[in-house]
């Protein structure tokens, strides 16, 4: 048994946090966990992931912020709501794992070119700029903070897309965004 380990972890667990976060819409029932494993079970992605939904409510309850924000799991959850759905205490998993992705976004705790949280704010700053997403200019701006050696092998397809009035490389905007800049300000933000 490593007992230095132990002490590490638990001095770097931050008890507030999940107490702040139980406060928060969809987060309520977070102590309800009992750990069966259910949402895991039922996760149909939780192969892929590096914590199972379980192990991330546990990470949270125990207050290890910088290990859940920092996992790829909270980004690769489908929002299929089939953890939720199964889960016993009525704990929505779901809900948490998104509150868990603003966090890290909020932090810049995601793992470092890891396409999703990119996608995720490239798609926010385009909106709140514009009003309306473009897919070429979010996929280019996902490529190029992310890996820009993909974009070679979308070039044939890219270049179809233009040709047949598909895909536009116009980047409209709408009338009034500057109000929905207001709406989506955060309270820091609005002051």
């Amino acid at each position: 048994m490593d007992f230095g380990r132990t002490m590490k972890y638990q001095r770097e667990a931050e008890p507030d946090w999940p107490h702040q976060l139980k406060q928060l819409p969809g987060c309520e029932r977070l102590f309800s966990c009992i750990q069966c494993g259910k949402c895991s079970g039922t996760c149909p992605l939780s192969i892929y992931m590096d914590y199972t939904p379980r192990r991330i409510i546990n990470l949270v309850r125990e207050g290890f912020r910088n290990e859940a924000l920092s996992s790829k799991t909270i980004w690769l959850c489908a929002s299929c709501y089939a953890c939720a759905v199964h889960c016993p205490q009525d704990i929505h998993i779901t809900d948490v794992m998104y509150m868990l992705k603003r966090e890290a976004i909020q932090h810049q705790m995601y793992p470092k070119r890891f396409p999703i949280p990119v996608l995720a704010r490239e798609f926010y700053d385009l909106v709140r700029k514009r009003g309306r997403s473009s897919e070429f200019w979010l996929v280019l701006r996902l490529a190029m903070k992310s890996n820009p050696l993909i974009l070679l092998g979308m070039v044939r397809t890219g270049f179809w897309l233009i040709r047949t009035g598909r895909l536009s490389l116009r980047s409209e905007r709408i009338r009034g965004v500057h109000q929905l800049r207001r709406e989506l300000a955060t309270p820091k933000e609005a002051q």
